[in-house]
């Protein structure tokens, strides 16, 4: 289950604000690419330009044609500096003045970009010096500017990027980590161009000192685990014209990535003569805007532009109406680039919008929540209310009582006798309303007793049973199931006692317990459910139990709306409980060993640990599931749950298995899980004896 008062909230070491540019604050009118705010930054589109000797103007062009920043290089991209020059008597600035533009200005429309000569890594001894000292240079003058980011650009055309690393992370540990770093990482290596001297149209030599094969995902990994996962360090993902299969894009979905290039190379033309890009790299744009990140357009301008008023999608011209907040400037003033920006943002402006309740479950994205536990602790009113609000799942619990009431047998001479239901934690009613709803379309009589133990929500239930008109149908009893003597046998026991996980909050002991309440051929409902375990990569979630830098807190499993993730492999079942149980020895600890296998051509991954699900049988074939193939429409009651991995794990490329182990496990006053890896690598057991974290009985 969710609730907003079960949360431990984003507890980052360091200020999230610099993460993102927010035009709002630049003190002048921007053009953003729509006027909706349901995608986030997403909205916000950037301007890639070459080294401007006038800064300002540069800045008022991007400005006026729409653009609401520019990446900027930081340093005349021409100009390497000699480490063993001594610059103490330098007569010379070695790059433009920071007081061309307030600091204002600095901080909200400049991303600053390193030169794309420097290789921090080349076999060249002096190169290498050269650029180490080049790239502290330029991130210590951006932190300088007040820049909110700097984007750095790696050679992704060699094995290693240990030193590039190591000038990242000594900058990430000083006074610098304040400032967010975009590593420039294109999807694909190709042989045209080094995607990092792209901005300046040319391939600086020195920079790419021979082809590599590898995938530059690899390079990027080793980077950020250099970097030991720093929180301030980001992925500025560039679109290349070649895509890699989909697998290989969607692991960036489980990345920290700001910002999406987009070069004006890989543009097509239309038959009107408008550029547009490729189906393959539209589904792209609209995947990575549906993750909040910001647009970078790229490149000099490379299509003509038509005469006609009308922007193509493919055979089809599509009217381009400007938005309402663009300035008169912007109606006078037409930028070069100003057909690619209509085009993305016409693109932005075809995302589908989203539904009322993803709309509630914004606020949810990638927030760490304790999993209630509501055996010891008594639910807030609010907590109720935000439960209440998922018609979906109380409409289908009525239909499986509706079920139940229509095949229940009734005995000659019986037919007037009334069908005990009991619902158990009936907090302030909604089942008792379902179920009197089904009680009126099956026209079977009921009475219902309402037990619960939560004081405060009794109030509610008595209270229900006059305003609602329940009247002598209902017995509110203010007891726990667990110590309650019930006067008479039910014939059909109805609860909503599950987790995330589905028995994560101690759905199996409840109902073992309250089963002596059901005749012997009595009904439960649910009848059973299976929880289900997935691989992900999952950043932010991950990076938020990281920030706690303790033990316990990565032996927690969480609930969360994963939003920044990737699926590794499709999910697999753990465990599965049936009730009643008639077992004459019950017990509910479990074990399971899982393997995940990958197939052949599978991207290597970093994974962060598992996703879990459930799904619950209510009758027969009246089903609830948090599956994701096979999630009910419009269900919101639960979010999955996440079991962390201590340290990121790497899953290798190709053909791998990826093998868990589970232990679901029980003392006298507790139940919790422990959880350990054994592929691709050996992980300690996470959360041993509970020591982390356990639910009470």
């Amino acid at each position: 289950s969710h609730s907003p008062h079960r949360t431990t909230g984003s507890l980052s070491r360091r200020p999230l604000a610099s993460s993102r540019l927010c035009p709002a604050t630049l003190g002048r009118a921007t053009m953003p690419l729509g006027k909706r705010t349901d995608l986030g930054t997403a909205r916000f589109a950037g301007l890639e330009v070459p080294f401007a000797c006038d800064i300002v103007e540069a800045l008022n062009d991007a400005s006026q044609g729409g653009f609401d920043f520019v990446v900027v290089p930081l340093v005349h991209p021409r100009y390497r500096r000699p480490k063993r020059v001594d610059h103490s008597g330098a007569r010379a600035a070695f790059t433009r003045s920071d007081l061309l533009l307030t600091s204002g200005q600095w901080a909200g429309q400049v991303v600053g970009a390193t030169s794309p000569w420097i290789n921090a890594d080349s076999q060249n001894a002096i190169l290498r010096e050269d650029s180490s000292a080049a790239l502290r240079q330029e991130l210590d003058w951006a932190y300088h500017l007040g820049l909110q980011a700097v984007m750095v650009q790696p050679s992704f055309h060699q094995q290693s990027v240990a030193n590039t690393a190591r000038v990242i992370e000594q900058a990430l540990e000083s006074a610098l980590a304040s400032m967010t770093m975009w590593v420039r990482v294109p999807l694909a290596i190709g042989d045209s161009q080094n995607p990092s001297a792209h901005m300046n149209g040319m391939a600086e030599a020195g920079n790419g000192e021979g082809a590599s094969s590898r995938d530059p995902w690899d390079l990027w990994n080793s980077l950020r685990r250099l970097c030991n996962h720093h929180s301030m360090l980001s992925v500025a993902l560039e679109l290349t014209e070649s895509l890699p299969d989909r697998q290989a894009i969607q692991r960036y979905l489980g990345e920290p990535v700001k910002a999406l290039i987009i070069p004006t190379r890989i543009f097509m033309t239309n038959k009107l003569g408008y550029p547009i890009l490729s189906k393959r790299h539209q589904e792209v744009v609209k995947m990575f805007l549906d993750q909040n990140v910001q647009l970078v357009l790229s490149g000099p301008k490379l299509h003509t532009t038509p005469q006609s008023e009308t922007l193509g999608d493919g055979a089809a011209g599509i009217a381009v109406q400007c938005p309402p907040s663009a300035s008169d400037a912007r109606e006078s003033y037409h930028h070069p680039l100003k057909i690619y920006w209509d085009y993305l943002s016409y693109l932005f402006r075809r995302m589908e919008t989203l539904t009322e309740q993803e709309l509630l479950e914004l606020g949810y994205r990638d927030h760490l929540q304790v999993p209630l536990e509501p055996l010891r602790h008594n639910l807030e009113s609010q907590t109720y209310e935000v439960f209440e609000r998922d018609a979906v799942k109380y409409d289908t619990y009525e239909e499986a009582v509706y079920q139940a009431l229509k095949e229940w047998p009734t005995k000659l001479g019986e037919e007037a006798k009334a069908i005990v239901l009991m619902v158990v934690g009936a907090g302030r009613g909604p089942l008792v309303a379902a179920s009197l709803k089904a009680s009126s379309r099956a026209a079977r009589r009921l009475k219902v007793y309402a037990i619960e133990k939560n004081p405060n929500a009794v109030v509610t239930l008595l209270n229900r049973r006059e305003d609602d008109g329940w009247g002598n149908r209902v017995e509110v009893v203010a007891a726990d199931m667990r110590s309650w003597e019930a006067p008479e046998q039910a014939d059909i026991l109805v609860s909503e006692l599950l987790g995330s996980f589905g028995d994560n909050e101690l759905s199996p002991e409840c109902l073992d317990g309250a089963q002596r309440f059901l005749q012997p051929h009595g009904i439960s409902i649910p009848s059973s459910y299976t929880s289900y375990m997935a691989p992900v990569a999952a950043f932010r979630a991950y990076n938020s139990t990281r920030a706690y830098s303790d033990v316990k807190h990565l032996e927690t499993a969480y609930v969360v709306k994963m939003h920044n993730q990737s699926i590794l492999a499709p999910p697999q079942p753990v465990f599965t409980f049936e009730h009643p149980n008639r077992s004459s020895n019950i017990d509910n600890s479990r074990y399971i060993s899982i393997t995940f296998e990958r197939p052949e051509g599978s991207p290597g991954a970093l994974m962060h640990g598992f996703a879990g699900y459930f799904e619950t049988v209510l009758y027969k074939d009246v089903v609830l599931s948090t599956h994701p193939e096979r999630h009910t429409p419009n269900m919101a009651s639960w979010f999955p749950i996440l079991f962390p991995m201590r340290e990121p794990i790497d899953v290798p490329a190709g053909k791998a298995s990826i093998e868990v182990h589970i232990w679901r496990c029980m003392a006298e006053h507790k139940v919790w899980y422990e959880w350990a890896l054994t592929k691709p690598t050996v992980t300690p057991i996470h959360n041993p004896n509970g020591r982390s974290h356990w639910v009470g009985l």
